[in-house]
């Protein structure tokens, strides 16, 4: 059996912003697209609103790699902001932006997915990283996606970065989670016995005139519809580099530990979505700190033992793909926290010295403007 190739490709949605107000912008500068694109090409794309910008990796052989491509994209994106009187940061929402005050991009697609969504479409102020992984054989693409689903909350936990929404803090460290399930056809994915089970079921909804294809569904992990990868879109856009490239990392290590399991006649006992739905809720809810449900203990279990757990199993991948000391940075991130609990701590300190509740959002805002940028060459 030939093995896949677990080549990784990331994609991240950035938001733009002014650096006076740190309000988000409603209108893209004329040609900043363009100046994008003289710097990186075509891997660089507009997103739904004019506020938002989407970078993705070329199709890298290792996670050296994408780490490199990564953060000069994030580079380039920053030094065309700059020059433009902009700013640029990762996270998946903006701690007071108003929704209904952004403009969608002029671009087809983009103008009949609002006609379609209608205010559904309109609150998507939102932001999220997606990872491609290489399996070329269809049926071990779906069998893993079925299989690969049980991790799915482990991984949205390590990136949370939306506690604000709308100038207050909603309790929840990734609110994205919460606009983004407004959509159809999102959330965990369906299981498939094959992938001509898979094909059926979206011609399904094509000949209904439901979607035009396998992009509308926008699961939290899928089969992708223009590469032969494996999806993953469940995570918040990390703040920090460093912490979206653990993230990714980890995500291809599972990958192959499946794909270790499934060559030697075993598998990952699937559970079913109500279970796992359950873990995804305390991910979005708590991010890390409330653990997650071990199905076979039948009880919570402290996070950091669950991904002790967990980097002991994919330990032969990560000396195949060379990026232990990348899974390694999970622990890093269960100690210093997610992007979302640095919001949280940035807002609480500056109310505590006596900020406004604006200008304590503007010391968010300001924070994640710093560590977007945190070893990432910007020229």
């Amino acid at each position: 059996m030939e093995e896949p190739s677990f080549t990784i490709g990331i994609e991240e949605e950035y938001l733009l912003v002014d650096p006076d107000t740190r309000d988000l912008i409603q209108e893209a500068p004329p040609g900043f697209f363009e100046a994008c694109e003289r710097h990186i090409g075509r891997r660089v794309t507009p997103e739904f609103l004019q506020s938002q910008i989407e970078v993705g990796t070329s199709v890298c052989r290792s996670i050296a790699q994408a780490r490199d491509e990564l953060a000069a994209l994030r580079g380039a994106v920053a030094g065309v902001a700059r020059d433009s009187g902009l700013a640029m940061l990762a996270a998946s929402t903006h701690p007071f932006a108003s929704w209904d005050a952004q403009r969608t991009t002029p671009k087809e697609r983009y103008q009949m997915l609002a006609q379609d969504l209608q205010e559904v479409a309109r609150r998507l102020v939102i932001s999220g990283m997606h990872v491609h992984v290489g399996i070329e054989d269809e049926d071990v693409r779906v069998e893993l996606m079925g299989q690969a689903t049980y991790f799915l909350p482990h991984l949205l936990a390590l990136s949370t970065s939306s506690p604000f929404w709308h100038g207050h803090d909603t309790g929840l460290m990734s609110y994205r989670i919460a606009v983004w399930d407004e959509l159809p056809r999102t959330g965990l994915p369906e299981s498939f016995e094959s992938y001509a089970e898979y094909r059926r079921h979206v011609n399904t909804l094509v000949q209904a005139g439901l979607i035009e294809d396998a992009t509308k569904l926008w699961w939290d992990i899928r089969p992708s519809a223009r590469f032969p990868t494996l999806e993953m879109r469940v995570t918040d856009v990390c703040t920090r580099l460093e912490d979206a490239v653990c993230v990714a990392a980890l995500y291809v290590c599972i990958l192959r530990m499946l794909y270790r399991l499934r060559r030697n006649n075993q598998r990952w006992r699937r559970y079913a979505a109500m279970l796992i739905s359950e873990n995804r809720w305390l991910a979005q809810r708590y991010g890390f700190a409330k653990g997650l449900v071990d199905f076979g203990r039948g009880e919570c279990v402290p996070y950091a033992e669950l991904l002790e757990e967990l980097l002991e199993l994919v330990q032969e991948d990560a000396t195949h793909f060379a990026c232990a000391a990348e899974l390694a940075h999970a622990r890093t991130i269960l100690a210093r926290g997610t992007s979302a609990h640095r919001q949280r701590a940035a807002f609480e300190r500056a109310r505590a010295q006596g900020a406004e509740e604006r200008a304590a959002l503007n010391a968010v805002v300001d924070l994640l403007i710093e560590e977007t940028l945190l070893g990432v060459p910007t020229g």
